[in-house]
């Protein structure tokens, strides 16, 4: 399986129709700073209305399907994966706190009966088992809920922008807010530099995996006959071939840019030269619009 295909995870897809491609750079840099940030202290509702807000968006947005399906499905099932795990694992925990106010104090709320769990599993016997009893509290199902949407917003949210965004673009998108920072002498263009090189680094990293797992398929390994201490052995071998590969090839990089001498680094020549279209200042008019709405749902619903 070719995974830089199949799964191109923080990879540019040229040739697509997307309406995502004609935006400016710099309004989906700040839409994306607020799919990374707004969840900060935001409440269960602004969580999952990110989430249903990016799926709706991947579908409307004319991208191929086999661009995002598989990244798609796999990215709900492990957000959804931790998220129970996040939940039961902090569930029916005895608290650590030692009671030194007056127990009577809670007389009012205990008398009304109300019940401080989320879903209570009563004791109940399932031939010699005895099961439960099993608390969910309301903390444990926003933690789950916290914790799953905060994985699929920040890894989705991301790829759709380097999916539809040239990396100079981004580039000279973040050069454009990090302007003010060169009258202080801060090596703005050095900085971003670096982070070029680390967004085309994804896909040689990609390439090192799928390498590794097209080697171990080919020996076809029985891990039956091995046991579970080999095959663990095996792992971990397999990991450390893989970051001595990265490694190898940071060390060429390197190597490579230290041979030029002095290296000129001028991040306006990233700028984009097309000329601005009627669809793209139309797409343009609405992201804003789209972004001032999102900044006022904020305040006002996203609160804990």
């Amino acid at each position: 399986m070719n995974i830089l295909t199949k799964f191109p995870l923080g990879q540019y897809v040229d040739g697509n129709k997307s309406w995502l491609r004609i935006i400016d750079s710099r309004l989906k840099f700040i839409i994306l700073l607020i799919f990374l940030i707004t969840p900060i202290w935001a409440g269960p509702l602004w969580r999952i209305s990110l989430v249903l807000f990016l799926i709706f968006i991947t579908f409307i947005s004319f991208l191929p399907i086999r661009v995002w399906w598989r990244s798609i499905s796999f990215l709900i099932f492990l957000s959804i994966f931790i998220g129970l795990i996040s939940i039961f694992a902090t569930s029916n925990l005895s608290t650590l706190e030692i009671p030194l106010r007056d127990p009577n104090e809670l007389g009012f709320l205990l008398s009304k009966n109300i019940s401080w769990n989320f879903i209570q599993i009563p004791i109940f016997k399932v031939g010699f088992m005895n099961l439960g009893p099993y608390n969910i509290s309301r903390k444990a199902f926003e933690l789950g809920i916290k914790t799953s949407t905060l994985i699929f917003t920040v890894v989705h949210s991301v790829n759709l922008v380097l999916l539809t965004t040239l990396k100079e673009e981004i580039v000279w998108a973040i050069s454009w807010f990090m302007y003010p920072l060169k009258k202080f002498n801060i090596p703005v263009d050095r900085v971003l530099f670096q982070l070029l090189l680390s967004l085309r680094f994804i896909p040689l990293v990609q390439e090192e995996f799928q390498n590794i797992l097209k080697s171990v398929s080919i020996r076809s390994i029985n891990y039956r006959n091995l046991g579970f201490k080999k095959t663990f052995n095996v792992g971990l071998s397999l990991i450390e071939r893989i970051f001595l590969n990265i490694l190898l090839r940071i060390e060429q990089g390197s190597e490579s840019l230290l041979s030029k001498g002095y290296l000129l680094i001028n991040i306006q020549r990233f700028k984009p030269t097309q000329k601005q279209k009627i669809s793209s200042f139309v797409m343009n008019l609405i992201s804003i619009f789209f972004i001032c709405l999102a900044i006022f749902l904020r305040k006002q619903y996203g609160a804990l």
